[in-house]
């Protein structure tokens, strides 16, 4: 089996819900939420992918890397690269339900853990879909983390502490989901968090927690004073608000201001491994994969999520290579390596 195969598969068999366009821009799915889209117009998904394409990377091949440095360390585990997998439940309103959410589950975490990395499990209206992603961390001893939807404290506390249970690597909340069209169909209440609210939450836990959908200088900063070990720059794949902001314009900023306080991951239309070099480049310490991973599991189940992370990560070195980058640690450092000026 082969990405062109897994894609092939994955095509046929996600009954429209995605078609698996030749460029991955939100236009074609866009109003489709639930589904594969973004929110109304989709403005904020293609926002997403067309600011991170108009990045470019200057070429360099006069110099001594032959063999860059991919291997990291996110929450004291040692990664293959720097990538995990979003956290993404929902398949049968979602994608289309070839798999099954618990199906999903297995898949992703068991499959990153194969190609070297961890999964992020998610949290939606049916309850059963968490606990299905905690199940496949049990299975996995331990590697993966949870991530909650910004309910009411007590019931993330509660799941922070079934994660705990799991062995869980680490927990954290998608605070952009506070708008979720999906959560709103199965009448579960979720909303903003405030810094007590965060506080409350980070307190109760052990854990390196995670707060997801970060967009800007001053709430990168309240996530720092609040305790947190991480945050993730993302709009939600432009799922939940239409015309925010894109991840790659606004990660350089942040990554500037509390880049030496908290590790940033970022999410947001990375479709080949060049998009991870540029996400790193612009501050980031590793990066979230989402929709070519919910196409890997559909497509060729656990091994399909395998092969498009060893894809990914086989991409990613080679633009390594032809960029002159020599450590995937190096890169606050290697801003150089990009080119924004629109061609």
């Amino acid at each position: 089996m082969d990405i062109k195969e897994i894609k092939k598969n994955a095509k046929e068999r996600m009954k429209e819900f995605c078609i698996l366009c030749p460029e991955c821009n939100g236009r074609w799915c866009a109003g489709k939420v639930p589904g594969m889209g973004g929110a109304s117009s989709g403005g904020s998904f293609q926002r997403s992918f067309e600011k991170l394409k108009e990045i470019k990377i200057a070429m360099r091949t006069l110099h001594k890397v032959s063999d860059p440095k991919l291997s990291c360390n996110i929450f004291g585990v040692d990664l293959s690269f720097p990538a995990l997998v979003a956290p993404i439940t929902g398949t049968k309103f979602n994608m289309g339900g070839y798999v099954s959410d618990e199906e999903y589950s297995n898949d992703v975490v068991l499959g990153s853990i194969e190609a070297g990395t961890i999964a992020m499990i998610g949290d939606t209206g049916d309850p059963n879909c968490f606990q299905f992603g905690i199940n496949a961390i049990k299975k996995a001893n331990g590697k993966g983390i949870a991530i909650i939807k910004p309910r009411e404290n007590s019931e993330i506390i509660k799941r922070i502490k079934i994660a705990e249970e799991a062995g869980a690597i680490a927990v954290g909340v998608d605070v952009d989901g506070a708008g979720l069209v999906t959560m709103k169909l199965f009448n579960q209440p979720v909303g903003p968090k405030s810094l007590d609210d965060l506080k409350e939450i980070i307190s109760s836990t052990k854990l390196p927690f995670i707060v997801k959908g970060i967009l800007t200088v001053d709430e990168a900063k309240l996530c720092v004073e609040a305790g947190a070990s991480a945050i993730v720059v993302s709009n939600h794949g432009g799922r939940c608000l239409n015309e925010t902001f894109a991840p790659a314009e606004v990660l350089k900023d942040i990554a500037q201001a509390v880049g030496n306080d908290i590790i940033i991951l970022a999410d947001g239309a990375v479709r080949e491994g060049v998009d991870i070099l540029k996400y790193l480049a612009l501050g980031a310490n590793a990066v979230l994969i989402g929709r070519p991973i919910i196409w890997g599991s559909i497509g060729g189940r656990q091994e399909g999520v395998k092969i498009t992370l060893d894809t990914f990560k086989a991409q990613l070195y080679q633009s390594m290579i032809l960029s002159g980058a020599d450590d995937v640690e190096n890169f606050k450092n290697l801003s150089c390596i990009l080119y924004t000026k629109k061609v």
